[in-house]
């Protein structure tokens, strides 16, 4: 599992950029919030506004290394999207 969160302010460009390479399955979680590490906090509060989309990809291993190449680029492309990505072992419950 490939999961994206980055600044909602940013969705229309970050989530182009997955189609465009190719990765058309997601599911996106609208206006979460959080505190990281690189960015403001984006708690959707008039203190600390803004919020956050996720997207979670599940694709194969062998797909991992080109979506981190891909996102080590938007970040370089968008740098005040927050972009940040992590990975976690799927297995799908049939």
């Amino acid at each position: 599992m490939f999961l994206a969160v980055y600044a909602e302010a940013s969705d229309e460009s970050i989530t182009k950029a997955f189609k465009e390479a190719g990765f058309r399955a997601y599911t996106k979680m609208h206006g979460a919030t959080g505190e990281g590490q690189e960015t403001e906090p984006k708690l959707g509060t008039h203190f600390w506004p803004g919020l956050n989309n996720a997207l979670f990809l599940a694709v194969p291993d062998e797909e991992v290394k080109r979506l981190c190449d891909m996102v080590k680029q938007l970040k370089n492309d968008y740098p005040r999207a927050g972009l940040r990505a992590f990975t976690f072992p799927l297995e799908e419950c049939v």
